[in-house]
């Protein structure tokens, strides 16, 4: 018999949301979170803030700095093709299109995509059911987008368009700068795993995750990416159909900050709020990947913050779990969030 895998740091999380019955609780789910502003102070947290955890999704940003920093006069990138290389989109046909039209730019086609294929998440999202005689390609993966991103840098920098997910490539290694500029955390210290569309994804402790979106919050020019943080911020406030769509958490979440807030959610249970006027950002992680319990335990940290009003309680309502009822229609128990800031 093998011996059973060893971690050098299991995460310390803390319960976030619990489901009760009878008023007893009956499955909890852990996570933690961290509030950072753009210097690196810790504001608020709650659970684990030392243990590396994968950013998934939520490091789109800062995968498509490099290029958006340098290249996007050069490729004349609008608002909604700036929001959709941050993208965990939903395959739509806006969606597609854009890769489409953003891959041509670097004289790339769908062929280059190396992220795979699968079910457009708007399926899932708005409960449709795709016809029998539909099928996917590259383009409706989620992260083609990025990958599309990824692509065009290569193009702008003479760098090969193959094997541009390989971690030597000068693609990742112009992404692996941008993260740990904007983490803080050294290039030895990452912890670097491969991430459903096969890109290379990095874990980082959650306040570094927070502070690098808490950086995108800042109006100066950043000294090593200039206007490209306030580029991505303006583009995935303003655009979030392109940076998720119809019926994700991510465009909730932007339409209840009214332009204020930067949303980024990561697979598995990883969500980021940066709010632009307050210069701050939190890093959300539920440790099942549970993504009902992770929002409404990001609903009441957000409460917590101070960060909403009348109209983002209204907006946010959907994500506030209804109690359970059984085949006969008692209530036998309900979802609620348990997590507490520490500050």
């Amino acid at each position: 018999m093998n011996p059973p895998h060893t971690f050098a740091h299991m995460p310390a999380h803390v319960p976030i949301t619990v489901v009760h019955r009878g008023g007893h609780p009956e499955l909890v789910h852990y996570g933690s979170i961290a509030v950072v502003n753009a210097q690196g102070t810790l504001l608020a947290h709650a659970g684990d803030i030392s243990a590396p955890m994968f950013t998934r999704s939520a490091l789109k940003p800062f995968q498509a700095m490099p290029l958006i920093a340098k290249h996007a006069d050069r490729y004349h990138l609008t608002p909604r093709e700036t929001a959709l290389l941050c993208a965990s989109h939903n395959g739509a046909a806006e969606h597609t299109e854009g890769v489409t039209n953003l891959l041509a730019r670097a004289g790339a086609s769908p062929g280059h995509l190396a992220c795979g294929s699968h079910v457009p998440y708007l399926f899932a999202a708005t409960g449709r059911v795709p016809g029998a005689d539909q099928r996917f390609n590259p383009l409706h993966h989620n992260c083609s987008g990025k990958h599309s991103g990824m692509l065009m840098l290569a193009a702008a920098e003479g760098w090969p368009l193959t094997g541009y997910l390989e971690a030597t490539h000068p693609v990742q290694q112009a992404i692996q700068a941008s993260v740990t500029h904007f983490t803080g955390v050294a290039a030895d210290a990452l912890v670097m795993g491969v991430d459903g569309c096969s890109a290379p994804n990095f874990a980082v402790p959650l306040p570094a995750l927070a502070q690098a979106f808490a950086c995108l919050t800042l109006t100066e020019p950043d000294p090593l990416y200039g206007d490209g943080p306030r580029r991505i911020a303006t583009a995935m406030a303003q655009h979030p159909a392109m940076v998720s769509g119809e019926g994700r958490n991510d465009m909730v979440l932007t339409h209840a900050g009214r332009g204020d807030w930067v949303c980024k959610v990561g697979a598995d249970g990883v969500q980021t709020i940066a709010s632009r006027s307050r210069g701050m950002a939190l890093a959300a992680k539920v440790s099942d990947g549970n993504l009902k319990a992770l929002m409404a335990a990001v609903v009441s940290v957000l409460d917590q913050l101070g960060w909403l009003d009348d109209k983002a309680r209204t907006t946010l309502t959907e994500f506030s779990p209804p109690p359970m009822t059984n085949a006969a229609g008692l209530d036998v128990g309900q979802m609620v969030p348990v997590v507490r800031l520490v500050r």
